[in-house]
């Protein structure tokens, strides 16, 4: 983490080398393939977790409960993999714009969205979370969910920085991180090693300690079993 005082004075650039580190595994599970992990690893009771679905489920962040789509809402999902199948988008009545690095996820969006809605379904730019090519004060809800950990505070810091400018005044961004006290962040750490990717697991404190200083005005914490759901607005 940077020794800086003022994180919000500092400007990221993430190496596309690290882009395509993060994004390798997500292709990878998206395209249907498989991973040979060493008999330690698939020992873990999370390995199991993992090739059963179960860990799908218990590491999942329900950003509606935290703050639900609403008709018409232009709507940014960032990190958005195949959200906009799998999520009652058609039921919210909320415009879906993507923003994803896994190719495999963009092209089955592009391929599958259209025929269940084209008229909510506005499209996913292949691009990484701190270059939002957005308008500014366009969006009247923000999320982020599912791969934090794979970047650093610093690299956070102006992913918040960027979510900030597209938002509407007083909208919400909804993001979860990893909770390193949590019973199944070690082990996933190690799974997540094996699986291609090296995970950062930062303090819940520093975690505030950063988004504070990105001039939040709210914020409230809902915990879960790997990941903690946030919802900031500036």
């Amino acid at each position: 983490m940077s020794k800086k005082s003022d994180r919000t004075s500092k400007t990221v650039e993430v190496g596309s080398g690290k882009i395509a580190e993060v994004a390798d595994p997500f292709n990878r599970e998206y395209g249907g393939e498989s991973f040979d992990l060493p008999e330690e690893v698939q020992s873990l009771p999370i390995f199991q977790d993992w090739v059963s679905g179960a860990l799908a489920q218990k590491k999942s962040s329900n950003f509606w409960e935290a703050e639900r789509p609403k008709k018409n809402w232009n709507c940014l999902d960032i990190g958005c993999g195949v959200s906009f199948l799998i999520y009652p988008w058609w039921e919210w009545n909320a415009f879906f714009y993507g923003q994803e690095i896994s190719s495999v996820a963009k092209d089955a969006l592009d391929s599958r969205a259209p025929q269940l809605n084209s008229k909510l379904y506005k499209g996913v730019n292949l691009c990484p979370a701190h270059r939002l090519n957005y308008e500014e004060n366009f969006f009247d809800l923000a999320i982020a969910t599912g791969f934090s950990c794979y970047y650093d505070l610093d690299y956070w810091c102006d992913v918040l920085g960027q979510v900030k400018k597209v938002l509407k005044p007083d909208s919400w961004f909804v993001f979860d991180v990893v909770n390193p006290d949590s019973k199944l962040a070690e082990d996933w750490e190690i799974l997540e090693s094996y699986l291609g990717t090296e995970v950062f697991l930062e303090a819940i404190a520093d975690w505030e300690k950063m988004i504070k200083a990105t001039g939040v005005k709210k914020m409230s914490r809902q915990e879960g079993e790997l990941f903690d759901l946030y919802k900031v607005r500036w």
